[in-house]
């Protein structure tokens, strides 16, 4: 039975996916997820290490099938969507009313922040799935930190004479006891980090900061530093229901359509994306694709060696295709996001080795893209609706992905790092013991202050001082 199970996994993919399990008779036994297909099939080789109700199910499995995703967040939505329709008999876990763990929004006049699993009903707005119950934890605080949303009972809410102490730490405005002027605002700012849109609220906190920094207002200066701290680590969690499934993308046909419209041969395409956040930690991506998907060995990460050119696209985009060319062996066509003068320097960096095309963002981002050809003319006839200019502007979101995913990474660690030189009495030293004890400034942040006291060599002064910088407390 072993080797047999061998054979029916042996052409399996090393991606993420669902795999379904069926019997003689074309029963669907399972469905499940996994980050990586092959590795997670290979667990259910020896029966005796799976579960009871696993092992009778392994039994009887004689066919397995996958579909392949562009990533484990779309296996997880792809995988509560199959067993809710498809009714799976050994999906124990997820069917006897069980599910992932969401978030949201009560419809209340003051709306609460709740975490649930369970029936989408009328009276909330619903957000998630979430691929752990920490994951949705750590957003709950960010929510907390940033929008000051409650998050008890509305038996609780009315019968508080005071506010609680989570308004003493800055996690509530305490809409129980004290007027509220900017609750609704609040909420609509939690709804757009909640779906996603974190990256035009970042830069409007930056824009605050800035203002109260040059306002010699540095106590709200640093309220603003570290709403975008708290905002820029979370902004990567949950996932979207509008997050695309690549599992029946065509690539070989995709690609040699493409290869048709260029007259040229495509192995290995490369394409490029900037980002920096007022020309501050600038940082560029190159994603890779070929005839087979994306090729993810060929993923490029680009941190701004020449600092002069921060800030500008067009000069951060000339050293990274630069650094490109030289370090991504068999590379030969490149792909921008930009306009005339993002394919213009691309092509002068090439100097006629490889070809350049470019990805016009347009007006609307995703709607009227057009393309610069290979020879330099405008192509606008493209039709919209056609699988080869999704394609394109699909290879081009995952561009964008990539760098704003890095972009997050690196910026949270700049900004996590300068929360410690903040606080007084805490040098290099305690800097390195505090961050060897705990792993994180986020653990830090969340540490009460038994736990900060009992950092060796820290001293109960300068843990009273840490604990009072993150929780707004006097001690």
């Amino acid at each position: 039975m072993n080797i047999q199970f061998r054979d029916l996994i042996e052409n399996a993919p090393l991606s993420p996916g669902i795999y379904k399990m069926y019997d003689g008779d074309g029963n669907l036994l399972y469905v499940g997820k996994a980050k990586n297909l092959l590795n997670r099939l290979r667990q259910y080789i020896d029966v005796s290490k799976l579960e009871n109700h696993k092992q009778v199910m392994r039994s009887l499995v004689k066919r397995v099938e996958w579909e392949i995703t562009q990533s484990e967040q779309d296996a997880l939505l792809l995988e509560q969507k199959l067993i809710k329709t498809l009714k799976p008999k050994y999906n124990v876990m997820l069917t006897d009313g069980k599910m992932y763990p969401m978030l949201a929004l009560t419809k209340h006049e003051f709306p609460r922040l709740l975490k649930f699993r369970g029936k989408i009903s009328q009276k909330k707005d619903v957000f998630g799935p979430y691929p752990s119950v920490s994951a949705l934890n750590d957003t709950i605080k960010t929510i907390q930190r940033v929008c000051k949303l409650r998050t008890c009972t509305d038996t609780f809410m009315k019968n508080r004479s005071r506010p609680c102490l989570l308004y003493q730490i800055g996690r509530c405005s305490a809409p129980c006891c004290l007027p509220q002027k900017d609750y609704e605002k609040n909420v609509q700012l939690a709804r757009r980090i909640l779906t996603g849109d974190s990256e035009p609220v970042i830069k409007d906190l930056t824009n605050k900061m800035k203002d109260f920094s040059d306002k010699m207002d540095f106590e709200n200066a640093a309220i603003m530093r570290d709403k975008i701290s708290a905002l820029t680590k979370t902004s990567t969690r949950g996932i979207r229901q509008n997050q695309p499934y690549t599992s029946n993308l065509d690539w070989n046909k995709n690609v040699s359509e493409f290869e048709q419209l260029l007259g040229i041969k495509i192995n290995c395409a490369g394409v490029f994306d900037n980002s920096h956040l007022f020309g501050k930690q600038p940082v560029g991506a190159m994603i890779a694709f070929g005839h087979n998907g994306f090729i993810k060995t060929s993923y490029r990460h680009f941190k701004l060696r020449d600092m002069k050119r921060a800030g500008n696209d067009i000069a951060m985009m000339e050293e990274f295709v630069e650094r490109a060319i030289k370090d991504v062996p068999g590379l030969d066509l490149i792909i921008v996001d930009g306009g005339r003068a993002q394919w213009n320097i691309a092509t002068k960096v090439s100097n006629g080795r490889i070809p350049v095309f470019g990805v016009t963002k347009g007006v609307v981002r995703n709607g009227d893209e057009h393309f610069i050809m290979i020879d330099g003319h405008e192509n606008r006839n493209l039709p919209k609706d056609s699988s080869l200019f999704l394609f394109l502007r699909l290879v081009r979101d995952e561009a964008h992905r990539f760098v704003i995913t890095y972009h997050r990474s690196v910026r949270a660690k700049q900004l996590t790092a300068s929360v410690l030189d903040s606080i007084e009495g805490i040098g290099p030293k305690r800097k390195k013991q505090l961050l060897q004890h705990f792993g994180s400034v986020h653990s830090i942040m969340d540490a009460d202050l038994k736990s900060l006291s009992n950092v060796p060599g820290l001293g109960k002064s300068a843990a009273k001082k840490i604990y009072a910088y993150f929780h707004s407390e006097v001690l």
